[in-house]
């Protein structure tokens, strides 16, 4: 597996497919961890996946900042006729989509098992993978972060300007 590390978020490889990846977040999702995230997730969607199920069962903290990291991603496959689906999703995570309304736009399932079951078949990794198989995704975005999620066009990222001091 391969597996970018932050110190606050984990985000590793489980299966890829033609257009399809399934990645696991580990840690926290919040502010600190957005530019990492941002990053990362461009990179696999710069290599072409345009469906992406994240196991978030590591998922130990995610903010509302974590959230518009989430519904930025789903915006853009959305734009690029994919999907976001989020498995084994866990009580807090659960609570802040609910209490959010994010539920309609970020469907989660019980397992990654499921989740992949509702794409098209052409579409979908091997699940589970095999034993010692370890799948590579790029390291980083080959565009810069502003372009390859279309910063000025999702309002789901934060407004370019000056860094706060």
């Amino acid at each position: 597996m391969s597996a970018w590390d932050t110190d606050r978020l984990s985000i590793t490889s489980l299966a890829v497919g033609d257009e399809c990846a399934v990645l696991r977040l580990s840690g926290e999702l919040d502010h600190g961890s957005e530019k990492f995230y941002l990053d990362r997730i461009g990179a696999a969607l710069s290599a072409g996946y345009r469906y992406l199920v994240l196991d978030v069962t590591a998922l130990v903290f995610c903010d509302s900042r974590g959230l518009n990291c989430l519904l930025a991603l789903r915006w853009l496959l959305h734009r690029r006729d994919g999907m976001l689906l989020l498995a084994c999703v866990g009580r807090r995570l659960a609570h802040l989509l609910a209490v959010t309304g994010s539920t309609e736009v970020l469907p989660d399932y019980a397992s990654v098992s499921q989740a992949l079951a509702t794409l098209p078949a052409e579409h979908r990794p091997v699940w589970p993978p095999p034993a010692g198989h370890h799948p590579d995704l790029p390291l980083h975005s080959p565009e810069s972060v502003e372009s390859s999620w279309q910063r000025g066009a999702n309002p789901h990222l934060p407004p370019t300007g000056p860094e706060p001091r």
